[in-house]
């Protein structure tokens, strides 16, 4: 294969990715005003529908004009040989790889993240505060992304750094020790993330003591889940969207609500959730989940070794001296194929998760209780209840509204 050949596969590839993805936003479009199931007929009120497909429709058209051109934005990128005038730009600075790396990286990411401002803004501040679901102050939006900014240069790049020594020292075979510096830092996340990123971007308190924390401790006794603590976060400050997740393992497990979870839903809804959240820990999902990633982690290090040093990675972008951030880039688009099959993959495996989890919180406390939270949060979120299934089986990590109420009341599974 030649170094043209090859760079016009990568366009292809790029381009395929695109058409891909907008073909199924079409498809789902065309399922939005489709009739509602009678079992989520009481979700909406007739005025909270039409403002729902508003809102999706509203999105939709954004979607289609923003991902364009950011398409069109990467195009003239590679046709114009942007690669390799950042390439040039970095050398200047220095000679040494690792530098030169993370100048190369660092002005790329710089500039793709200062070109997503306007669209992020618009999304914010008009689309969100349009249909009442904005709280984020213009002070909070823009400290969000300088926070974000440092966090990605100290963590990506401290990580791209030893990377591209591990590279350096042993060609070929750096793969092993990124795997393993990938997986220690993927656990260190899981274990400590709420400790230590999310308190940079959002305030959490224990639950105040009260009746909800009192049925929360006595429904977490009764299923034998030790429970630390239980916090509430304040998602308020930024979206009236509501949510609860749990994170980290051994002692350091928490679930964590959103104030607006709390807000929205009655004790029993809030219980059925944690309920749920509770499920996931009980089916050893997180640490399967854990597993699945440092996994997917290896399969992709690996591949990349086969490919990093190999010079027409280099040539098909114009940069006339192969070096291994180039050849990332590269790799980044060639491997897309595989890394959508293995999303799908993940994504497929989540739906089953998701499903477990929903019938522990019907077989632990109560079905009808999830089902309802469920309807509420849907409704609160103004969200597609008919997706097309296309949507659904490539990119939702989560069942359909209708699928999960059907399985909780043993219509399916």
């Amino acid at each position: 294969m030649t170094s043209s050949l090859l760079f016009y596969l990568l366009i292809a590839i790029i381009i395929i990715v695109f058409l891909i993805d907008l073909l199924l936003d079409l498809l789902n479009a065309r399922h939005y005003t489709n009739v509602i199931p009678e079992e989520l007929s009481d979700v909406y009120p007739k005025d909270e529908y039409e403002k729902s497909i508003a809102y999706k429709k509203t999105n939709h058209k954004f979607k289609m004009v923003s991902s364009s051109i950011s398409l069109c934005i990467m195009l003239l990128f590679f046709f114009l040989d942007g690669f390799a005038w950042v390439d040039r730009i970095a050398r200047s600075f220095s000679g040494n790889t690792i530098v030169v790396g993370l100048i190369f990286f660092g002005i790329i990411m710089i500039a793709s993240d200062i070109l997503s401002i306007p669209s992020s803004y618009y999304q914010t501040f008009v689309i969100e505060e349009k249909f009442g679901f904005n709280k984020t102050s213009i002070k909070t939006f823009f400290m969000d992304k300088i926070k974000g900014l440092i966090m990605m240069t100290l963590v990506g790049g401290g990580i791209l750094a030893l990377i591209i020594w591990f590279y350096d020292l042993t060609k070929s075979n750096f793969w092993i020790y990124a795997w393993a510096l990938v997986s220690v830092f993927t656990l260190t996340m899981n274990m400590f993330y709420a400790k230590l990123i999310v308190p940079l971007f959002n305030k959490q308190t224990p639950l105040e003591s009260g009746e909800l924390r009192d049925t929360i401790e006595a429904y977490s006794k009764d299923v034998g889940f030790q429970l630390k603590d239980v916090y509430v976060i304040d998602g308020s400050k930024r979206s009236t969207k509501a949510n609860a997740y749990f994170s980290g393992i051994g002692s350091e497990k928490r679930i964590t609500l959103y104030d607006t979870l709390i807000k929205d839903l009655s004790k029993e809804e809030i219980v059925a959730v944690l309920a749920h959240e509770v499920g996931h820990y009980k089916k050893r999902h997180v640490i399967v989940n854990l597993l699945l990633s440092i996994l997917l982690t290896g399969l992709t290090l690996w591949f990349l070794s086969l490919f990093i040093q190999n010079e027409l990675l280099s040539e098909a972008l114009g940069v006339a001296v192969p070096s291994f951030h180039i050849g990332l880039v590269a790799f980044g688009i060639l491997y897309s194929p595989i890394s959508e099959a293995t999303g799908l993959i993940m994504n497929l495996v989540s739906r089953k998760f998701e499903y477990q989890a929903d019938n522990f919180a019907k077989k632990s406390y109560n079905g009808e209780a999830l089902i309802n939270s469920l309807k509420k949060l849907s409704k609160n979120n103004l969200s597609n209840l008919t997706p097309h299934p296309a949507m659904v089986f490539i990119h939702y990590s989560h069942p359909t509204l209708l699928q999960r109420i059907k399985n909780l009341r043993n219509e399916i599974h």
